[in-house]
């Protein structure tokens, strides 16, 4: 069975940094979008927030849920030949 891979202190602040770029950046965006505006404005910071967010949680699952692939060695074996 593979074995689950570990993440390292610095894949994990890694993460951290994005987490914190995305609450900023989010906050500002939502903040700013309709300044001065009297109608309705298109509500255009959703798009960027849920893109960001959708890559937020990839990296997340990339990181916390990687296993080792048994057959790496196996395959590196056989293409050099």
């Amino acid at each position: 069975m593979a074995k689950k891979i570990k993440p390292t202190a610095r894949q994990k602040s890694i993460l951290l940094i994005h987490f914190i770029a995305f609450t900023v950046a989010t906050v500002l965006m939502w903040t700013l979008y309709d300044k001065g505006a009297t109608t309705w404005v298109y509500p255009w910071p959703a798009w960027i927030t849920a893109a960001w967010a959708l890559s937020l949680v990839g990296h997340w699952c990339a990181l916390f849920t990687s296993y080792e692939d048994a057959g790496l060695d196996e395959f590196n074996r056989l293409s050099d030949n």
